[in-house]
């Protein structure tokens, strides 16, 4: 079976080629309209909103995913054991509400985005999506009058609604070619200042793209079982199904709608796995089912997938669909720092 192929137009950002060069008296323009929005909102020409509790902005500079939400997950299980009351803000990409609404653990995605039901979930504390992150703030703390911090998930370039420590994932390709777009994938300068600089990779960058930041931890998505989409107590461990696959010689095809497949690809290939790659758009809607056409055994998707696909039932009753939840492990020291920045700002 030949695999789906998929447009990423970040490939030609790797790297200072030809048309990059090209782009790069634009992304001259596109860097001072950044730096003058930026400036504007510390001058106060434009509002920004300050939250009465301090607030954690997890993001990115590098365009598309890079694994922010696994890393929100992560934080607010870290806060919640530190004895903080944590919250979440997020935009719910593809969400049909402009006004903030609260995530619940039937909140269906294309109501509220994929990624925010699927903190929802994990995370289990209470979520808000909105258009406007300070309003969803706002309803967040109106609904939860325990909640003590606001991890906002995404939203680095928000500036309407302040922050106190800022979190900047990359993952393994780093600042890419180092250029602002169009010519490169950054959406800020690579030296904007932060708190913490995460990369998700088992590496850090490759010399030559180095990444801006006095502090960088590595973080790493680890899976280790798949659950059966039509019934998730049924669970393999990926060792278990990379034996019985050579055993048998089942046909399995990787199925992924996230912001860099490669990462999902190469981490079940990492466990031993042989699989197809079936790359899909991000925040890929499942209008069309895609696995109608796909020839294999077993189809691996992610839990960001699984999100949509559970809710069409064409697609749930597919017995070959497997869920293979991942985990974010960070490097030691950064969780007692962030918990050391987060009580100054408490307390303060």
């Amino acid at each position: 079976m030949k695999a789906q192929p998929r447009t990423d137009w970040t490939i030609f950002w790797l790297r200072r080629g030809n048309l990059a060069r090209l782009l790069w008296p634009f992304s001259l323009l596109f860097r001072l309209i950044v730096w003058f929005r930026r400036k504007a909102y510390q001058a106060g020409w434009f509002r920004s909103v300050r939250l009465p509790v301090p607030v954690v902005v997890v993001g990115n500079i590098f365009i598309g995913g890079t694994g922010k939400t696994p890393l929100t997950i992560w934080l607010v299980k870290v806060l919640r054991e530190a004895g903080f009351h944590p919250g979440v803000v997020s935009r719910g990409y593809g969400s049909r509400n402009d006004a903030p609404q609260e995530v619940l653990p039937d909140s269906l995605p294309e109501n509220t985005g994929d990624e925010p039901v699927l903190i929802r979930t994990h995370a289990a504390c209470p979520v808000v999506v909105g258009r406007t992150r300070a309003d969803a703030a706002r309803f967040l703390l109106e609904q939860h009058p325990e909640i003590n911090i606001i991890v906002s998930d995404d939203g680095l370039q928000h500036y309407a609604m302040r922050r106190d420590i800022e979190i900047v994932l990359f993952d393994g390709r780093g600042a890419g070619n180092g250029w602002m777009l169009p010519a490169g994938p950054l959406r800020e300068p690579r030296t904007r200042r932060r708190d913490f600089t995460v990369v998700n990779s088992v590496n850090y960058p490759a010399p030559g793209n180095l990444i801006y930041s006095p502090d960088i931890f590595l973080m790493h998505l680890q899976g280790e079982a798949a659950e059966q989409l039509a019934d998730r107590s049924r669970r393999i461990t990926l060792a278990a199904l990379s034996e019985k696959a050579r055993q048998t010689h089942l046909r399995i095809t990787a199925v992924a709608g996230i912001g860099n497949p490669s990462r999902f690809f190469v981490m079940l290939r990492s466990a031993g796995l042989d699989i197809a790659e079936w790359p899909l758009p991000d925040h890929f809607d499942y209008a069309a089912n895609p696995f109608a056409q796909i020839q294999a055994d077993v189809i691996l998707i992610t839990e960001k997938d699984a999100v949509k696909c559970a809710r069409i039932e064409a697609i749930a009753k597919d017995a070959r669909i497997w869920v293979v939840p991942v985990e974010a492990r960070l490097e030691g020291g950064l969780a007692q720092k962030i918990v050391e920045k987060c009580r100054e700002y408490g307390s303060a």
